[in-house]
């Protein structure tokens, strides 16, 4: 790979042989872009579920960079901006186009909400939003084998090799300024309450742009271990993509089994053990 460089492996990413998986790949890229370890067949094409939508913000943000939308400009239900469609304020229900709320005074994790935010960015750019991701994030990055299907809420179909190359822009961008990654892993509309999907009601629930923000919620899908700065995301198709800053490193792991209790028991362990092995080094 052009971007990240080939590295020794890593003991702890064989846990996932044990995952009740029919077939799972995982591996861990550094700040620097160098390849901490891989495992499981890493060119193989996941789906990605919500692990769409870092890609689909990411692209938004090269869309803000360029002029052609600005995060504060209307978009989405009447008070809301683009702003609160990537941070899941805009009050849209989780996967239907009503309000539930006001903008900005809920989390309420949205899926309709990126959807709109694909229409506002295809409006804005001219450029059918599935193609655009695809010029703005998977070309410059040489995400070849990555493609968006249908919602940018959902439908990315993508592999580790190609995950690992956006874990290590989130880490070191090329292809945004640094203030703009910056902002978009720190909190947006802090304090606000709602529900982690799967890991129930968050106090606070806090969200970036596009990203999830570890803080202190309790149950979580990351490691125990993990820095309150970790962000990412993770998806129902039994899929995560997460950076900690402070251990200077990115981890993707990709199954082909949807989200549910074997995930929440395999996940956070797996991550501590990644963790302590880097620490280790």
């Amino acid at each position: 790979m052009d971007s990240v460089e080939a590295g020794n492996g890593m003991e702890s990413l064989r846990i996932i042989e044990t995952w009740p998986v029919p077939a799972a790949a995982a591996a861990v890229v550094r700040a620097d872009g160098s390849l901490a370890g891989s495992h499981g067949p890493v060119d193989h094409r996941f789906a990605l579920a919500s692990v769409t939508k870092p890609l689909a913000a990411y692209a938004a943000l090269v869309a803000y960079e360029e002029g052609a939308i600005e995060l504060d400009e209307p978009a989405g239900p009447e008070g809301s901006t683009v702003r609160h469609l990537l941070a899941h304020t805009s009050g849209l229900a989780f996967d239907e186009h009503r309000v539930s709320a006001p903008p900005g005074q809920r989390r309420l994790y949205s899926n309709a909400g990126f959807e709109e935010l694909g229409d506002h960015i295809a409006k804005a750019t001219g450029i059918p939003f599935a193609e655009y991701l695809h010029q703005a994030v998977f070309e410059p990055l040489g995400m070849e084998r990555t493609t968006l299907e249908g919602s940018p809420a959902k439908d990315g179909v993508s592999t580790v090799s190609d995950l690992l190359r956006f874990a290590a822009e989130l880490q070191a961008p090329r292809l945004l300024d640094v203030r703009t990654v910056a902002e978009a892993t720190s909190v947006v509309h802090p304090g606000l309450k709602g529900v982690l999907p799967g890991y129930g009601h968050q106090s606070p629930n806090d969200w970036g742009l596009g990203l999830e923000i570890r803080g202190h919620k309790s149950p979580h899908w990351t490691g125990a271990s993990s820095s309150p700065r970790t962000f990412g995301h993770f998806g129902q198709a039994g899929t995560f993509l997460w950076v900690d800053p402070d251990a200077r490193a990115a981890c993707v792991a990709l199954t082909d089994r949807p989200f549910g209790p074997w995930a929440a028991e395999a996940w956070t362990p797996f991550t501590d053990a990644v963790l302590a092995e880097l620490r280790s080094r």
